[in-house]
C-alpha cells in the first residue's frame, strides 16, 4: 500500500505535480488525495486519513500563502519534514479539435491569468477567473466548452485528456512555488545533509528586541533565509514571527542559538527540521 498524500485542488493542480516530483526518487508508490481546501488538507493529516500533505507556501511572484502559516501554527500536531521548489508552468489548453483561433475566453484562477496577462493581452482573449487552475481545466471537459480555454499544468492536460495550444506562456519564467511536506511525526535530517529549520515565535514590545532576537543566529553564523511576521489573534497590533534558518536541529549552534531565543522569546515552536530542496 502506497503513501496518501493529500494536495489542495483538483487532481491536476500543481500541488500534485510538485508531489508526485518530490516522492519520484523516493521509489514509493503514491497515492495523491485531493482536497477542497488548505485546512481539509490539514485535517485529513491530523485525522490520519492521509499519511502525509503537501501545500504551497510561497511564490516567487506572488509572495507567501498567509492562510497557510496561520495553520501551521493551529496545527500543533503537524511538523514540516520537507520542502520542494517547483517550477510553475502554465500552458493554455483546449479540448480535442479546438484551435487557438477558436478560443474566445479563458478560464484560470486570477493569479494564474495574471502572471500571463502579456499573453492573454497580445491574443486578445479575455479573461474569466475560476478557484482554480485544474478545475478550469476539468470544466472545460465536463462542460465541453468549445469557444473556451484554460491556463493549467501539463499533468491536466493528461489528466482531462487536453490539447496544449500553447505552453509556458507565463510573462516571467521565474516562477516557482515552494511547497512544505507535512506529516504528524517529525523528521530532522542527521548532521551533514543541507537543512532548513522552520519556527514560530512571539516577542514582547521592546526597544531592539527582534534585533536582538535575530542576532543569536548571527553570532552563530547560520543563515536565515525567510522572516514573515503574521498578526497575532486578540492582541491588537502584536505580530508573530515567523523563521527559516539554514541548519539542522541535529546542528549544536543551532540547538545553542534556539536556547539563547527562548530567553527572549514568550513564545517559541519549532514546526520543523527537514533537508533543504537545492536543485534549482
Amino acid at each position: 500500500m502506497g503513501l496518501k498524500v493529500a494536495f489542495q485542488g483538483e487532481r491536476g493542480a500543481y500541488s500534485e505535480g510538485a508531489l508526485m516530483q518530490y516522492f519520484a526518487p523516493t521509489g514509493e508508490e503514491v497515492e495523491p488525495v485531493p482536497c477542497s481546501s488548505f485546512e481539509a488538507a490539514f485535517e485529513a493529516l491530523a485525522s490520519g486519513a492521509v499519511d502525509r500533505a503537501v501545500l504551497p507556501i510561497e511564490n516567487s511572484l506572488a509572495g507567501s500563502i498567509h492562510r497557510n502559516y496561520d495553520l501551521l501554527l493551529r496545527h500543533t500536531d503537524v511538523h514540516i519534514v520537507g520542502e520542494i521548489n517547483y517550477r510553475v508552468r502554465h500552458n493554455l489548453l483546449a479540448l480535442p479539435g479546438v484551435r487557438l483561433e477558436d478560443v474566445r475566453r479563458v478560464l484560470s484562477h486570477p493569479q494564474a491569468l495574471a502572471q500571463c496577462e502579456g499573453f492573454l493581452t497580445r491574443m486578445h482573449l479575455a479573461r474569466e477567473a475560476t478557484y482554480d487552475t485544474a478545475g478550469s481545466a476539468k470544466r472545460l471537459r465536463e462542460e465541453n466548452l468549445r469557444d473556451a480555454a484554460a491556463i493549467a499544468s501539463l499533468r491536466a492536460a493528461e489528466v482531462y485528456d487536453l490539447v496544449v495550444l500553447a505552453s509556458d506562456i507565463e510573462d516571467d519564467p521565474e516562477n516557482y512555488t515552494r511547497f512544505l511536506v507535512l506529516a504528524r511525526e517529525p523528521a530532522p535530517p542527521p548532521q551533514g545533509v543541507p537543512a532548513k529549520t522552520s519556527i514560530v515565535f512571539s516577542l514582547k514590545n521592546a526597544p531592539g528586541i527582534l534585533f536582538k532576537a535575530l542576532s543569536v543566529f548571527a553570532l552563530r553564523d547560520i543563515d536565515l533565509t525567510k522572516i514573515e511576521s503574521r498578526p497575532l489573534r486578540g492582541q491588537r497590533w502584536q505580530y508573530i514571527f515567523y523563521l527559516d534558518f539554514a541548519a539542522s536541529l541535529a546542528d549544536e549552534s543551532a540547538q545553542n542559538a534556539l536556547r539563547h531565543l527562548s530567553e527572549i522569546a514568550p513564545f517559541l515552536r519549532v514546526l520543523g527540521s527537514y533537508p533543504q530542496d537545492t536543485t534549482n
